[in-house]
């Protein structure tokens, strides 16, 4: 099973490679997707036995994000086949193959259980998904580009750093090994200030992927320019995949009794990438570049969930569910309005309610759900943390949490507003082109899977949440 998660997408990106025909390349995208979806869920629902000692396997943790990652590339995929119907003239070959490539690097990497293939993996995800920002071939795309190879290459290298310290810990060892199950076995016995200083550099070099502030740079630019769809998994796929990275580090911290070490490290990223975001969704004048804030924001938010520990935990795995889909609602309905306004900028778009009216009401809808109102999941989840933190002791970082939630929600309301109601600016006019069912069915699903955790958590999804927050606590 885990063999042909990895290899299924492989072999859809060599198909699409191949296949001479543009429409039908298309095509594969959504065959691909629903597939591996189904093989994801065969992982989750049967799982296979983890034997100890494996470089590769699924563990609570692994699975909960690989369902996530590949239930997210499904609806992206349905998307897709409408999206690029509009796009026919550019070629798709590069496009579908790279996002097929895409999904076998972030399933690899939700495998991982060594931490050198889950260094390639995660690198991989980088070289995959680069040639998806620049899908739209401008000055911008290119340059947005080699910010993020930049940005994100320069983290993984110190994240390489911290993965040498940490196997410079185990000595004086007869051998050392970076299996993850090794290591938490032999973790009492780690050198301290090794095993620390690579969290260090593992925190920042992961954390460049996941987009804490202030190494979050490349990430207006990357989703600002970057197709719809491919914001989508950039935003809620590839976030997970790097915190997922960050949080073997904290297993393995934990198992060495370093875990507050850990938290108060998360907890001050989680800090600063709050008042960053809060800071920059203001006044924000281009609504896509709105949402890489927003994503800040949520990486911040997921950050204190894990560095609180306890009930934050569930709640911050449960907030990863809710960001991800979420982030895929509005990825998608914002490439809706842009595509027909060929604008992102909010003096230049107004009134999309009135010329897109499904798209745009799932873009407010979406707006909702990410800043935390009833009834979407959303709500649940930053509640959770929050009674966390307050259960914790922590008063002033609740305080400081509701702050900043206050401050971003009237921020991002501010444009999302401008943008959505008031009467059609004429650039409306300019572009002929409707929303459909492949291109508003994708987001007003992930829409309402958002409401119905917000509404009701099913038990089985409950139960996977608490299999992988009791698998992150105690370190094994």
């Amino acid at each position: 099973m885990k063999t042909l998660l990895v290899l299924v997408p492989a072999a859809f990106a060599l198909a699409a490679y191949l296949l001479p025909s543009d429409r039908l390349r298309a095509w594969l995208l959504p065959v691909g997707g629903v597939a591996h979806l189904l093989l994801a869920l065969a992982a989750v629902i049967t799982p296979e036995p983890l034997p100890v000692g494996a470089w590769l396997g699924l563990d609570p943790l692994g699975r909960l994000v690989l369902l996530l990652v590949s239930l997210l590339f499904a609806c992206c995929s349905v998307y897709g086949l409408g999206y690029l119907r509009f796009r026919q003239q550019w070629g798709t070959r590069a496009f579908v193959s790279c996002l097929f490539l895409f999904l076998a690097a972030m399933s690899l990497s939700a495998m991982a259980r060594h931490l050198g293939i889950l260094w390639v993996a995660v690198e991989a995800t980088t070289l995959a998904s680069a040639p998806l920002i620049y899908f739209n071939r401008n000055r911008l795309s290119i340059e947005a580009t080699w910010k993020y190879l930049l940005l994100c290459s320069v983290g993984i290298a110190l994240a390489m750093l911290g993965i040498l310290f940490v196997a410079y810990s185990v000595l004086p060892a007869p051998h050392i090994s970076l299996q993850l199950d090794e290591l938490l076995a032999g973790a009492p016995h780690l050198s301290r200030p090794w095993l620390r200083a690579g969290f260090v550099f593992l925190l920042v070099g992961f954390g460049t992927k996941a987009g804490f502030a202030p190494l979050h740079t490349w990430k207006p630019d990357a989703y600002g320019e970057a197709p719809g769809m491919v914001g989508a998994l950039l935003a809620g796929g590839l976030t997970s995949i790097a915190f997922l990275a960050l949080l073997r580090t904290v297993q393995i911290m934990n198992a060495a009794g370093e875990a507050e070490v850990a938290r108060q490290a998360l907890v001050v990223m989680g800090v600063l990438s709050l008042f960053f975001a809060a800071v920059f969704v203001i006044k924000q004048p281009d609504f896509k570049r709105l949402l890489a804030y927003s994503s800040v924001e949520h990486m911040g938010i997921l950050a204190i969930g894990f560095g609180v520990g306890g009930l934050a935990v569930f709640g911050a795995l449960l907030h990863m569910i809710n960001n991800a889909l979420v982030k895929g609602v509005l990825f998608l309905t914002a490439g809706n309005i842009h595509r027909r306004f060929d604008s992102k900028r909010r003096e230049e778009v107004a009134g999309a309610i009135a010329v897109l009216p499904i798209s745009a009401s799932l873009f407010v809808a979406g707006f909702l759900a990410v800043t935390g109102s009833p009834p979407f999941g959303l709500f649940v989840s930053e509640l959770t943390i929050l009674q966390g933190v307050f259960s914790a002791g922590r008063f002033p970082l609740g305080g400081y949490m509701l702050l900043m939630l206050a401050v971003i929600f009237i921020g991002m309301g501010s444009t999302v507003l401008a943008v959505t109601l008031g009467k059609p600016s004429p650039r409306a006019n300019q572009v002929n082109w409707n929303e459909n069912f492949l291109t508003l069915a994708p987001p007003a699903t992930l829409l309402l899977l958002v409401l119905i955790l917000g509404l009701y958590l099913p038990e089985p999804v409950r139960t996977m949440l608490k299999a992988a927050a009791g698998t992150l606590e105690a370190g094994r």
